[in-house]
C-alpha cells in the first residue's frame, strides 16, 4: 500500500457509548475498539493529525442527544489536547461542520476513516469526501455496523450488511486496508503536518 501518512489525517467517527443501548441491534466486530485504538496510537505517537466526529442528533429520544449518557465518545476515544472535535447532525461528516476547512488548513490530502456504522455515517462521510476531491482510506476493521431487517420479515447479518458497503465504497470511492496494514507502513516520507 503506497500512503504518505504525513498528508493523512485521522478521522474517528461517531466512536459512541450509545451505540451499547439495547435497542440497537447486534453487531460484529468484536475487535473494533482495539483496532481504533490501534490506530489512534499510531497517529498520536508519529504526531499526525486526528479530528473526532460526534453525532449530536436533533431527534427526540436519540441515543445520540447531546447531554445524554449516550452522546459521550467511548473509553479511549475521547480527543486529547490540541485534537479538535467535529459535531455533525446528520450522516456525513462534512455536512453543517467545518471538517473540509480544517483538512485544506492543514494540508492535508488523504483521510483516513474508521467507526460506526460502516453504512451508515461511515459510508457517507467517505462517498462525500471522495466527491470533494479528498483520497479517502477506509479501514473496515476498525468499522462496525448491525443486523438490518431485509423489508421481507427477516434480517441481513451485520457482517454481511458491512462488507457489501465496504465492497461498494472500495470499488469507487475510496483504498480499503487494514489496521495491521497501517501499523507496518515505514517512516513518514515527509514531516508530520501541525494544527494550525
Amino acid at each position: 500500500m503506497t500512503l504518505d501518512l504525513g498528508r493523512a489525517v485521522l478521522l474517528p467517527i461517531d466512536m459512541q457509548a450509545g451505540f451499547d443501548e439495547p435497542r440497537w441491534p447486534a453487531r460484529w466486530n468484536r475487535d473494533l475498539e482495539d483496532n481504533g485504538r490501534a490506530l489512534l496510537a499510531l497517529w498520536r505517537g508519529k504526531g499526525l493529525p486526528i479530528i473526532h466526529v460526534r453525532h449530536d442528533s436533533a431527534e427526540a429520544g436519540s441515543s445520540f442527544a447531546p447531554g445524554t449518557p449516550g452522546n459521550r465518545l467511548r473509553p479511549g476515544f475521547e480527543p486529547l489536547a490540541g485534537e479538535p472535535l467535529v459535531t455533525k447532525s446528520v450522516n456525513s461528516a462534512f455536512i453543517g461542520t467545518d471538517l473540509d476547512l480544517r483538512l485544506r488548513r492543514l494540508g492535508a490530502d488523504t483521510v483516513v476513516a474508521f467507526g460506526i456504522s460502516t453504512d451508515m455515517c461511515v459510508s457517507t462521510t467517505v462517498r462525500m469526501g471522495a466527491n470533494l476531491g479528498w483520497k479517502m482510506v477506509l479501514v473496515p476493521d476498525a468499522c462496525d455496523c448491525f443486523d438490518l431487517p431485509d423489508g421481507q420479515g427477516g434480517t441481513i447479518a451485520a457482517r454481511a450488511v458491512h462488507d457489501a458497503h465496504v465492497a461498494t465504497l472500495a470499488y469507487e470511492f475510496c483504498t480499503v486496508t487494514t489496521t495491521a496494514e497501517l501499523l507496518r507502513l515505514p517512516a513518514l516520507a515527509g514531516q508530520p503536518l501541525p494544527f494550525k
